[in-house]
């Protein structure tokens, strides 16, 4: 049994990391991979009863990551559709290429933190064809989101799904979370900043746009509204959870209610046409399904492999071996460059207990800075990376020469400032 569910997933694995070659989509093999684990799982158990026991009690955990991806999704959503974001990206009118390096970078970086990674390299990446005309440096700017984003969302509770995974699942909390990682994080940003700064030289070139009127005719008393109103459900959700002690998905579902109301009262007398894009509804059909699907495919995959013992056997090989944390998280770092760290997060979750590593140990932080930063050495190793790929074309190879050394200088880089303020400040 252990032999044939390893196989299941491996070859799941495989097909979800070569997803462009073989096209065929990430969520469908994510599906089907779940699906065999536990069915193999329960036909070669005598006790169908406690597998069931086990699955439920998995999928108890699974949708609450499930329902905060939908409603944070969805809130952001309505903000874009109104037009939110434009209150910042019209805001930069610098030329200067390491100005406006730097001024990228930093709001890509804080932006992440407060939204998602994934969400706010769409934002930027879609910004910086209106800012760059010139192909070559525009691709340049697109690698340093893909690693301001990832660097920016690990700090925050609601940045990154790694991060999002470990707080839910009682891993980390949010106010330790932000207090720990994010001098690493800005250093891991910072440092490849600092070396590209002595390389670039000149001003960028912007694009001829024409200027086009909104369509959705909204106010920009709405748009502050709603972008503002977005941002706060966003940020308050680990107040939310302090207070009342109930998981984040509780608080960002009171949230996306109280601003499917704001919006509700907002367009109230609008006619159907115009009310309907600018809705809740709306919004929630433009989400991402696909995405989280493939979330819970491979999630539920990773709990038959942990209800089946292979994940603590394996954490036990691991630590008899390797024997320094140090250096187990730093290779799942750069690991989850190659696989995704959403699984790779759920199957550390599944290899070491809270027994083993309690609440704001050392070692889920420095996971929730690894895994989350070192995707960013490739571009198929993150959903930022993926995401801009999609976008402005950037090729595998092209990253590979032009930005995974930099992501790398500013992957080690942080690692090392985390050990140290461990070290010196016990931090």
């Amino acid at each position: 049994m252990i032999a044939l569910l390893i196989t299941i997933f491996v070859i799941g694995y495989l097909t979800i990391a070569f997803e462009h070659s073989l096209k065929v989509n990430k969520a469908a093999v994510a599906l089907v991979t779940g699906v065999l684990c536990w069915t193999v799982y329960i036909l070669y158990t005598d006790d169908k009863h406690l597998v069931n026991e086990q699955l439920q009690h998995n999928l108890g955990e699974l949708s609450g990551i499930l329902f905060f991806l939908l409603g944070a999704m969805a809130i952001v959503e309505l903000i874009d559709a109104h037009d939110g974001f434009d209150l910042i990206t019209t805001r930069i009118t610098q030329l200067n290429k390491v100005k406006l390096l730097w001024i990228v970078a930093l709001i890509t970086f804080f932006l992440s933190a407060l939204l998602d990674n994934l969400t706010t390299t769409i934002v930027i990446v879609s910004l910086l064809r209106k800012l760059i005309k010139k192909e070559e440096d525009r691709l340049l700017f697109c690698g340093i989101v893909v690693i301001a984003a990832n660097a920016g969302g690990v700090w925050s509770p609601i940045g990154d799904v790694t991060t999002t995974m470990l707080w839910i699942s009682g891993q980390i909390t949010a106010g330790n979370i932000v207090m720990k990682l994010i001098a690493p994080s800005l250093v891991c940003l910072v440092a490849p900043l600092i070396f590209l700064s002595f390389k670039l030289k000149g001003t960028v070139e912007r694009p001829n746009l024409d200027v086009v009127k909104n369509h959705k005719a909204l106010s920009v008393k709405h748009q502050m509204i709603v972008f503002f109103s977005g941002v706060l459900m966003l940020v308050l959700v680990p107040v939310f959870k302090t207070f009342t002690h109930l998981p984040p998905y509780m608080g960002i579902l009171i949230g996306l209610g109280v601003l499917w109301i704001i919006t509700e009262i907002i367009h109230g007398k609008k006619d159907e046409v115009d009310k309907h894009i600018l809705s809740v509804v709306y919004a929630l059909r433009k989400i991402d399904t696909p995405s989280i699907l493939f979330f819970f495919g491979i999630l539920v995959s990773i709990a038959a492999l942990q209800s089946a013992g292979i994940l603590t056997s394996l954490a036990t090989w691991m630590t008899n071996t390797i024997a320094n944390d140090d250096i187990i998280v730093l290779s799942l770092g750069l690991l989850s460059g190659i696989v995704d760290n959403v699984p790779l997060v759920a199957a550390v979750q599944g290899m070491y207990s809270l027994t083993d590593y309690p609440t704001d140990h050392y070692f889920w932080e420095f996971l929730a800075y690894a895994t989350g930063t070192g995707g960013s050495w490739l571009i198929i190793g993150s959903a930022a990376g993926v995401a801009a790929m999609g976008i402005e074309k950037i090729g595998f190879f092209w990253y590979l020469k032009k930005i995974s050394v930099l992501a790398l200088i500013g992957y080690f880089a942080g690692a090392a400032v985390y050990i140290l303020q461990h070290q010196l400040f016990g931090l």
